[in-house]
């Protein structure tokens, strides 16, 4: 059965590439970061063609998810007032236009 795939932090993949480009030798990186020997090679690589935008679209731009539960659970009751408001908003509507049919209506015998 094929294992799952680990994804790995920007900031851990700085740390190693950091610790790398201070001549922490490899052997060590693997045993501290518990990574691949061609992770550090592969990570420093991209580090070094692009440092700016190095490690972007990982994991770790994904919002974590606790957050997305908890924004979720505030859009839900959001939600439910607002459809609330919409049903309260309504009946009034409704009330209103009651109201001023019956005193537009003619009256029996007003003429």
């Amino acid at each position: 059965m094929p294992s799952k795939r680990r994804k790995f932090s920007r900031e851990l993949k700085l740390k190693v590439v950091q610790a790398f480009q201070s001549h922490v030798p490899v052997p060590e990186l693997i045993r501290q970061f518990d990574i691949h020997p061609n992770m550090v090679y592969k990570w420093a690589q991209e580090y070094r063609v692009n440092p700016t935008g190095a490690f972007r679209g990982g994991v770790d731009d994904l919002t974590p998810p606790a957050a997305t539960e908890a924004r979720v659970g505030e859009l839900e009751r959001m939600v439910g007032r607002l459809t609330m408001e919409n049903d309260f908003l309504k009946k009034a509507l409704q009330q209103l236009e009651h109201i001023q049919q019956a005193s537009t209506a003619p009256t029996p015998g007003a003429n």
